[in-house]
């Protein structure tokens, strides 16, 4: 069987928000998904809207696989990504959003992000999304010229759990805004781990989800999703 490809595409906003608060993406969302990947014999490539090193947030070295992907060479990959406008996402099997705040502030309005959304949806590829990731599928229009959400069903980080961690940060609420545009959203109670699968387009609501999310994406690659 051929090799699949996986392009994660990455924040580059290292701050957000009237407090500058520093942020990047969400190092285990990044961590934990690449280990499932790499497991299971799957390629990672990197990208962003502006190429290079994106910025990181919520490194814990006690966590194995966090530390096993810092002293990786995948790591090193990722510090040269390439800039999204020169990838074509067709070249690969799925794009994956991981979070973080900084989502919030580049990866929910580029338009390189929304082409590539909308290019790889039209290609029937997977477009999966972690946390705050799925900022990455707001306004995007499906081929009928609708919201590309609108009753599809998907979870993202919650209300409930940006009220207790970074409300006076973000722009807006996540959850609010994929509701707004007529997605099926469903949540699990404050950080605990839920994937839906709708199709090819699969979400995770947090960090716990973020590997759980990435087993569901290999299996629909390698054939053995239900």
């Amino acid at each position: 069987m051929s090799v699949k490809h996986v392009l994660f595409i990455l924040t580059n906003a290292a701050e957000i928000g009237p407090n500058k608060r520093a942020t990047g993406y969400f190092f285990p969302e990044v961590a934990h998904p690449y280990e499932v990947f790499d497991e299971a014999g799957i390629a990672v490539e990197y990208a962003s809207p502006l190429g290079g090193t994106p910025p990181e947030d919520g490194y814990d070295a006690n966590d194995p696989a966090q530390l096993a992907f810092r002293n990786s060479a995948a790591i090193r990959r990722m510090a040269h990504s390439r800039k999204l406008s020169d990838v074509d996402v067709n070249d690969y099997d799925a794009i994956f959003f991981p979070g973080g705040l900084g989502p919030m502030v580049d990866i929910a309005h580029d338009p390189d992000v929304k082409q590539a959304v909308t290019t790889a949806w039209n290609a029937g590829k997977i477009v999966a999304a972690v946390c705050h990731g799925p900022a990455a599928l707001l306004g995007v229009t499906a081929p009928d010229g609708t919201p590309l959400v609108r009753g599809r069903k998907l979870t993202s980080f919650s209300n409930a759990e940006e009220a207790g961690y970074a409300q006076a940060d973000v722009p807006f609420k996540l959850e609010d805004a994929l509701r707004e545009e007529g997605a099926d959203y469903s949540a699990a109670d404050v950080w605990q781990s839920k994937v839906v699968v709708d199709g090819l387009l699969m979400t995770g609501q947090n960090p716990a989800s973020g590997g759980p999310l990435a087993r569901e994406i290999v299996k629909a690659l390698k054939g053995e999703a239900k």
